[in-house]
């Protein structure tokens, strides 16, 4: 019997999840689509993603990848896993690949986006997928500082402590503040969201330089931390963005 390989984008909600990958005694997005896709198969299924986002982070365009005995019913496929896992996590898309793709050595790029609100009262509409910052942040400030981070770094010190790899150099091709949120409601004025793309990133990076140009954009540290954060060796000391206000946007290949 033929086997074939499977790429599938993903996006999910990862409020409800403990994460991306599996763990045991736990609600992951990966366990859940695993579950429902050995469902339908002849014999157990496991995926790969392309990032292991972790608890509480969101993705539009996550990419992950499986093999499949026989032809596959790629619009069936596609369907149960959305309609068996709504409203949390609904797969846009399937293709069959070459055995040679993988979805994590064969991306040139990722897109993150960070959303903060500038709200004073909590929105029962964007409170899930924005961190509320109610403070006077300079909003020109955050995008230098932005700027000042593209290029290619050792990350180091951005970098929190759990993940496994083999350098910490990282290249950023770029940082933009733009107006309004990832998601959310079209009229809320007071949602920024600050979008990354970059080669690769680190475990907690974009959060932990989100968290570092928040805190100088609205007076709580000097501009010079920037910089001695990259030139730390690291773990990250600071503060952590919240999970909630994360999405991986894109994975380019």
């Amino acid at each position: 019997m033929s086997e074939y390989q499977i790429k599938a984008t993903v996006r999910y909600d990862g409020g409800g999840f403990a994460g991306w990958q599996i763990q045991p005694e736990a609600r992951t997005v990966q366990g859940e689509i695993e579950r429902v896709l050995s469902l339908m198969a002849p014999e157990p299924v496991r995926i790969l993603g392309a990032s292991r986002t972790d608890a509480g982070v969101h993705a539009l365009g996550q990419v992950f990848c499986f093999t499949w005995k026989g032809e596959p019913p790629l619009r069936r496929l596609r369907k149960s896993i959305s309609q068996m896992l709504s409203p949390d996590v609904r797969v846009e898309s399937m293709e069959v690949v070459p055995e040679e793709f993988h979805p994590i050595y064969s991306a040139v790029q990722k897109k993150y986006a960070y959303t903060i609100s500038l709200a004073t009262e909590p929105d029962p509409f964007s409170a899930r997928y924005a961190w509320r910052v109610p403070k006077d942040i300079d909003l020109e400030l955050m995008a230098e500082l932005g700027r000042r981070v593209v290029g290619t770094h050792d990350f180091a010190g951005y970098r929190c402590l759990g993940g496994s790899v083999k350098t910490t150099v990282r290249t950023i091709y770029s940082v933009e503040v733009l107006k309004g949120g990832v998601v959310g409601p079209d009229d809320a004025d007071d949602l920024w969201r600050i979008e990354f793309v970059g080669g690769g990133f680190l475990y907690k990076m974009v959060r932990n330089l989100t968290g570092t140009m928040v805190d100088i954009a609205r007076g709580h540290l000097p501009q010079e931390r920037l910089a001695e954060l990259l030139e730390s060796k690291g773990p990250f000391s600071g503060q952590t963005a919240p999970a909630c206000g994360l999405f991986l946007v894109e994975v380019a290949y």
